[in-house]
């Protein structure tokens, strides 16, 4: 149904609404709403897969899983693509970045197709073995649930730009049933900036998405029990934080290179799907870990059972004769597990990196301690350091220290840990930063021009739209117009500025009263004097898509006021005036400031 056709059925509703509930009591209602509304999509896509993924593993004999397991990603990334073939038009928008540029560039505008693509793509993607994680998936559902709720009930952008973050913090807290972390997780990576009162309808919307989650669906991810940690192996968390930033550095550029290589192929290839589904396929034969999310392999490591990870791998009858080799297969898993993520979603499946990330992270931290360990040297808790291994390579590879510091502490029960944590995130962020200046999600956008970074200025002036600041009541002269007829036409102007245009429409140049002051008192050659003899030519033209910082750069460079604004063929469009651009900004600067 239309948001027309919606709005005008809640029509009534709301105007008993707007008079007997304040404004701030209805954005809590509302966040309620988004963050049951992303509840229970998440319970819906983690039981779906759940189910999904424990029927085609009993549909399939032991001897036989190995191969099963390895066709099964062929099968779910081809029916990713022809869904979004037949009911997307061949568009899915994977990934947290489409909703950063959503929101930071288009009001919170999130197309509705999101509402239902991202679980149906992710269900298919994942039940069926792609090495992706699902919370990238519910997070946009869940941001698409609230910036689509704000443009049925016609509010306002900042508004709708809060429910979009409700939605997405909402998804993450119910995944995770970590309320917190999902707040964190909406501040850090999509709302990169928002005022304090902000907060209660964020805390709100993930405690309700929480809540429904814990009741619908039992089970914690990850469970840790521990009341402490060694103060002499503060040095080794340092390392640690070191060795996550460079593994996430080397995470989040093979991930860009394998979407940049499948970038070959324009939209929806088979080629690339096959390609894709069979290189995934041979990776999860030879490293059945890689199979699908991977969190049982971290529950293995947390349980204190590392030798199971080699289980149904064609290596694991050598493991115990050589200790080293589980060690091995470890590393191999933790530098694919980027490559099998970057296959699945590149060649058309449907996930994220950050449930990737932690499984790539936990077992680095395994690694990290155990050869620590064999080494003989020094003795370390190795649990701590797979939970602290997880969390340093989230805060790398997204640039979200604070997100993965509570996301372990509440997903793993490990309050204890803090300190550790957070030496351990924030080294790795620091390094990973200084080396990546952007995240695994805005890299790709940051490449294409979009800095999402921008400071609040840059931000704001982003979000004005240069076509609306047009001035289009400049009288137009052409180039053999005659001073007489000049000077007729600065007695009707309340301009002092005219462009010179081409009988086609090309901008020729500016004629301004001031430059052509002396020539006014020179009546005798009011008949013989044409314009192309007194203007002179712009010193900058600005596109209408042009960047408006950019355009007051030019402006101040030259200390013009008005700069005309062309297409790129030089037809003249009109004036982009600098006291109009500074008026509109301060009135979004006031909306940006308003509760």
């Amino acid at each position: 149904m239309p948001h027309h056709a919606v709005h005008r059925l809640l029509r009534p509703l709301l105007v008993w609404r707007a008079r007997h509930i304040s404004e701030r009591m209805y954005m809590i209602l509302l966040s309620v709403l988004v963050g049951a509304g992303a509840g229970l999509a998440a319970v819906l896509l983690k039981t779906s897969v759940h189910w999904g993924q424990e029927m085609l593993r009993d549909g399939i004999s032991e001897p036989s899983r190995v191969f099963a397991l390895s066709i099964y990603p062929v099968v779910g990334i081809t029916l990713t693509v022809f869904f979004t073939k037949l009911f997307l038009g061949g568009q899915l928008g994977r990934g947290i970045g489409p909703i950063i540029y959503n929101t930071a560039r288009e009001g919170s505008v999130v197309p509705r197709s999101k509402l239902y693509s991202q679980l149906v793509t992710a269900f298919l993607t994942v039940t069926f073995g792609g090495s992706a994680g699902t919370e990238a998936p519910i997070s946009v559902t869940g941001a698409a649930l609230g910036s689509n709720a704000g443009r049925v009930l016609h509010l306002d952008r900042r508004r709708r730009r809060l429910l979009t973050g409700c939605g997405a913090a909402a998804g993450v807290a119910a995944i995770f049933n970590s309320p917190i972390a999902g707040v964190l997780f909406a501040v850090e990576t999509i709302l990169l900036e928002l005022p304090a009162q902000y907060f209660i309808p964020l805390l709100i919307s993930s405690a309700t998405a929480t809540v429904i989650s814990k009741a619908l669906y039992e089970g914690q991810p990850f469970v840790l029990i521990t009341t402490s940690w060694p103060v002499d192996a503060v040095p080794f968390y340092v390392l640690l934080g070191l060795f996550t930033a460079f593994f996430s550095v080397y995470m989040i550029r093979t991930y860009h290179w394998f979407d940049h290589f499948f970038e070959r192929w324009p939209g929806l290839d088979w080629r690339k799907v096959l390609l894709g589904g069979v290189t995934l396929g041979g990776l999860i034969f030879l490293f059945p870990t890689l199979y699908g999310e991977g969190y049982n392999t971290v529950e293995l490591l947390l349980r204190g059972h590392p030798e199971h990870i080699t289980d149904g791998s064609i290596f694991s009858v050598y493991q115990d004769n050589n200790p080293w080799l589980l060690l091995v297969l470890v590393l191999f898993s933790m530098m694919l597990k980027v490559v099998a993520t970057s296959i699945t979603v590149g060649s058309g499946g449907n996930g994220g990196m950050f449930g990737s990330s932690l499984f790539a992270g936990a077992l680095a931290g395994f690694f990290f301690a155990r050869l620590i360990n064999l080494s003989g040297l020094v003795h370390i808790p190795e649990v701590h350091f797979i939970v602290l291994g997880m969390a340093g390579t989230l805060a790398g590879v997204i640039h979200a220290p604070l997100t993965a510091i509570f996301l372990i502490a509440e997903i793993t029960g490990g309050y204890a840990l803090f300190v550790p944590l957070m030496v351990v995130t924030s080294s790795s962020y620091l390094i990973t930063k200084y080396f990546e200046p952007y995240s695994v999600y805005t890299r790709k956008l940051t490449l294409k021009g979009v800095d999402v970074y921008a400071n609040r200025d840059r931000g704001l002036l982003a979000q004005l739209d240069p076509r609306k600041l047009l001035a289009t009541d400049f009288i137009q002269v052409r180039p053999n117009t005659t001073l007489g007829e000049l000077v007729d036409i600065f007695r009707h102007s309340s301009r002092d500025l005219f462009p010179v245009v081409a009988a086609g429409g090309r901008l020729l140049g500016v004629v301004s009263l001031n430059s052509v002051r002396d020539a006014l008192f020179d009546d005798a050659h009011y008949a013989t004097t044409r314009v192309r003899e007194l203007m002179k030519p712009a010193p900058a033209v600005a596109g209408p898509n042009d960047d408006l910082e950019h355009t007051l750069t030019l402006l101040d460079r030259y200390g013009y006021w008005a700069l005309p604004v062309c297409e790129e063929d030089g037809r003249y469009l009109g004036f982009i005036l600098k006291t109009d651009i500074l008026a509109r900004y301060r009135r979004q600067l006031i909306q940006e400031s308003e509760a």
